[in-house]
């Protein structure tokens, strides 16, 4: 857990296109990015930041360079969702329900099937 890597809000948004894709040239993934649309520079320099993270790994073609995701974006997601747990909910899945419960951010119908699919899997 102590080696969770997060990503920045940018980063993010360039893995989501390339989960999405699940592989792609630096064009593929921007044309995946909503408008307006960051300029090639600037997703090139992310790419290479996430390959530094190694959030990603590249493979030369020519010379272009073809991008592929090294964690599956279900990886990522269980991770971060134990990180914010665990950072901000004491590590109780209970507390973290709880918060949004209280918020109104869940309603009880989703709460329930929530417990549902809990005894389903367990």
């Amino acid at each position: 857990m102590s080696n969770f890597k997060s990503l920045t809000k940018a980063e993010e948004q360039i893995m989501q296109a390339l989960w999405k894709i699940g592989q792609g040239f630096t064009k593929d993934i921007i044309d995946q990015l909503p408008d307006p649309k960051p300029h090639y520079n600037t997703v090139s320099t992310i790419l290479k930041i996430l390959l530094e993270k190694d959030f990603v790994k590249v493979m030369a073609m020519g010379k272009s360079h073809l991008y592929k995701p090294t964690l599956k974006k279900d990886q990522y997601s269980r991770q971060s969702a134990r990180h914010l747990v665990k950072g901000y909910f004491n590590g109780s899945f209970a507390n973290m329900l709880s918060f949004f419960a209280k918020e109104k951010d869940i309603t009880v119908k989703e709460l329930e099937e929530l417990l549902k699919e809990m005894k389903q899997n367990s």
